[in-house]
């Protein structure tokens, strides 16, 4: 097995890296406690082609797959520039509508979210339905030419800053009674369709939301695929996510180890840096070895994505190690900075807030223990 890097993967880290670095952490954290989105970092990511990596060459893209675009996610955050909707707009609705949509559908969307221009977040969570897709309220009917849609999501993310949102519906019932689901692009002007910003107490540039379906009609052609082959459709899209939301977390326990590193070497108090303790070093030294091996389970899983194989339980793991260790390398770089830690002139907390969101979702970390408590280990189905 050979662990190097191709002189293509190097050469992107690098680049992205450089862009990235050139926005940084203090243009992040001032959009973050502004409220606004980080439109410019997202435009030069996309004018030079890392948003639209995973996208194929005819719509624009650079034909390359998850593990490229993990880079994208990466190093960017390792640069302190998080971007978060790279999960759902290039991670979920470019691998759907480019692995099930229409040619029209592609023609449409793909183009504009390989150049960046163009957002299509996801909308699947339900107040009342949680990781129960079983359980989901929002139905799409159809009526004539059209289908309409009703219902409500729940923490739907950047719907404020994108152009569509590629919602989970149910449009039917199998012999089991489960909800039969479908796949829909929905404009976010659609007549019905009303957004309520959802507060949180995170500090982040990327907006909550609920979004109410009051008789939404979009045309058949909306459809992503066939009608009812959701739940496929579904996880082809959820995966990539796990993945991508990895990268993220890897990239910023590498952005709170950098500055913690720094901090512990010129930070002097009894005549030597703080960073010759084992108090102060063996935490971050822990941090860091988790932030490798969550690494490595990102990768295995992107690689493992890209060749078509399955690769449920590999991007979970991966999600579930690289949100681990991104606490983990957050709170040792908040105790190594002392009261620092907690000082708006250091930064850190608002990547704690981004970093203990990993833990929850797309995915929490209890049923990411199911799953692999069930397919790994063979146990009994728990829930």
């Amino acid at each position: 097995m050979d662990f190097t890097e191709t002189d293509e993967e190097r050469d992107l880290r690098a680049a992205v890296a450089a862009i990235a670095a050139s926005f940084g952490s203090e243009y992040y954290l001032r959009c973050a406690r502004e409220g606004r989105h980080t439109h410019e970092l997202w435009s030069a990511m996309g004018k030079a082609g890392f948003l639209g990596v995973n996208v194929a060459e005819t719509y624009g893209g650079g034909g390359g797959g998850l593990v490229e675009l993990s880079v994208v996610c990466e190093e960017a955050a390792a640069q302190g520039a998080p971007l978060l909707l790279v999960l759902v707009s290039a991670a979920i609705s470019a691998e759907v509508i480019g692995e099930f949509g229409s040619d029209e559908l592609r023609a449409r969307w793909l183009p504009g979210l390989a150049d960046g221009s163009t957002k299509v977040v996801f909308a699947i969570t339900e107040p009342e339905a949680g990781s129960n897709t079983h359980r989901m309220a929002t139905r799409a009917e159809r009526d004539g030419d059209d289908w309409v849609l009703s219902g409500t999501k729940h923490y739907i993310s950047g719907t404020d800053d994108a152009e569509a949102v590629l919602v989970v519906a149910r449009t039917g019932r199998d012999e089991r009674d489960r909800a039969r689901l479908s796949l829909f692009v929905v404009p976010v002007d659609a007549p019905g369709l009303v957004r309520t910003p959802l507060p949180v107490d995170l500090i982040a540039p990327d907006k909550q939301h609920v979004l109410h379906f009051d008789d939404v009609r979009v045309p058949a052609g909306n459809l992503v695929g066939t009608e009812g082959d959701g739940f496929r459709q579904v996880f082809r899209g959820l995966n990539p996510e796990r993945i991508t939301g990895a990268a993220l977390g890897v990239g910023v326990a590498r952005f709170a180890l950098a500055k913690a590193a720094e901090y512990a070497r010129t930070r002097q108090v009894w005549d030597v840096p703080i960073g010759a303790h084992q108090g102060v070093a063996h935490p971050l030294a822990k941090a860091r070895i988790e932030t490798e091996l969550a690494a490595l389970m990102t990768r295995k899983a992107a690689w493992r994505h890209d060749r078509g194989l399955p690769a449920g339980e590999e991007s979970n793991m991966a999600k579930y190690a690289a949100a681990e260790a991104a606490v983990h390398a957050i709170e040792a770089a908040m105790q190594t900075h002392g009261g620092n830690g907690l000082a708006s002139e250091y930064g850190l907390v608002p990547y704690w807030g981004m970093a203990r969101l990993m833990q929850v979702a797309p995915v929490n970390r209890e049923m990411i223990l199911n799953h692999v408590a069930q397919h790994g280990l063979g146990l009994p189905r728990s829930y």
